[in-house]
């Protein structure tokens, strides 16, 4: 056989041989969802002080260590977790709207100020409290003209470099009131020293507000001190409240955003409120962000005139609650269906998640304080 003939005869047999089935890739592997939050019995009522009305805030520094607030000017604490609660100060004629601590020993109260609700006569709109909230001394404030009252005080915590030394330090904003006129106030040495920061005219009075760095943050408001010609807005700044740009306006009347909760520096939630009295108009909304804040969405909550939301709270992205009457809501869904949920109690105002090593702590307050325990 000739080179020729033997070369024609080896790629023949090679290109004849049967052909062996090359082994797919394995798919690459999908990150495993995170557990569900599991709660470990329903909602419960836990102790406190008897209030006619809704109360407003309730914050933990610790699993143990927690204060809230009311309307009679009340003050309280627990050391056990929420289990029992003692009085620390009352002052009749301050209604207790917001609370905001930096640690156990220093925190901030939120007056509502005059002229709004009945019996409020006190005009001071911030008081300190250094021994773990057993005295409060009034802040003056810069600036206070035209400002009346608080509804939001937010703590933000953050390490910085000082002189080649990292630091610490915790940054408060301080914003009111329902009714207007709109006011927001801000410390960047943990309440030291303030400034009060400019507001576009598109917010006529600050319900919420919520920074989740030093720069960025929001403002939840109303666009009109009369709520029959406000939108719902949110505000958004990216330079420290130096300037602030329309998030999210509403095109209905009658409405205004209450409270927000972020479960992550992208994802957010609001409770939008509407006090349209047209029956024909009873669908109820909330609103989510899942790009920073940069842009919003109604989701569906209820069809109901009666409903109305207040607080709102999320453990993770998508398991969350809302705080409302004639009851709460729950969602595990990141929104896309709401169960109602009557054990969170009614006008729940405020919710605060406490982390407590791998679990969590849930507290509502409102008509009453609530909590529920979960683990994963």
């Amino acid at each position: 056989m000739s080179r020729a003939q033997w070369f024609f005869v080896s790629v023949f047999a090679v290109a004849c041989r049967p052909s062996t089935p090359s082994t797919p890739p394995e798919p690459p592997v999908s990150p495993e969802p995170p557990a569900l939050w599991v709660a470990d019995g329903p909602w419960q009522a836990i102790g406190g002080t008897e209030y006619p009305g809704k109360q407003d805030d309730v914050v933990f520094v610790s699993p143990k260590v927690g204060f809230y607030g009311n309307g009679s000017g009340a003050v309280l604490r627990t050391d056990d977790g929420g289990d029992t609660w003692r009085e620390l100060w009352k002052q009749p004629g301050t209604y207790v709207r917001a609370l905001g601590f930096l640690d156990e020993r220093r925190g901030f109260l939120g007056n509502l100020g005059p002229d709004y609700f009945p019996g409020v006569t006190d005009d001071a709109m911030l008081y300190r409290t250094d021994d773990g909230g057993e005295h409060w001394t009034k802040v003056a404030l810069p600036d206070t003209e035209g400002a009346r009252g608080v509804c939001a005080i937010d703590v933000l915590s953050v390490d910085f470099i000082n002189a080649g030394v990292r630091d610490h330090k915790e940054i408060v904003h301080v914003g009111g009131r329902v009714g207007g006129p709109a006011s927001l106030f801000r410390s960047d040495d943990g309440g030291d020293t303030w400034k009060r920061l400019a507001l576009p005219p598109e917010a006529a009075m600050i319900l919420d507000v919520h920074f989740v760095d030093v720069n960025t943050g929001f403002v939840f408001a109303g666009s009109d001190s009369n709520v029959e010609a406000s939108n719902a807005v949110i505000l958004k700044t990216t330079d420290s409240g130096r300037s602030w740009r329309v998030a999210y306006r509403s095109t209905r009347p009658f409405e205004l955003t209450w409270k927000a909760s972020f479960p992550t520096r992208d994802v957010g939630y609001a409770t939008l409120q509407s006090y349209n009295p047209e029956p024909a108009l009873a669908q109820r909304y909330v609103l989510k962000t899942t790009d920073g804040g940069d842009s919003w969405q109604e989701l569906p909550l209820v069809v109901d005139p009666k409903a109305q939301t207040f607080g709102v709270g999320f453990v993770d992205e998508r398991h969350g609650w809302i705080g409302g009457v004639p009851h709460g809501f729950e969602t595990r869904d990141g929104g896309a269906t709401w169960t109602a949920v009557p054990e969170l109690g009614v006008a729940t105002n405020k919710i605060r998640i406490v982390p407590d090593g791998d679990a969590r702590a849930v507290f509502g307050i409102g008509k009453d304080l609530r909590r529920l325990r979960l683990h994963r």
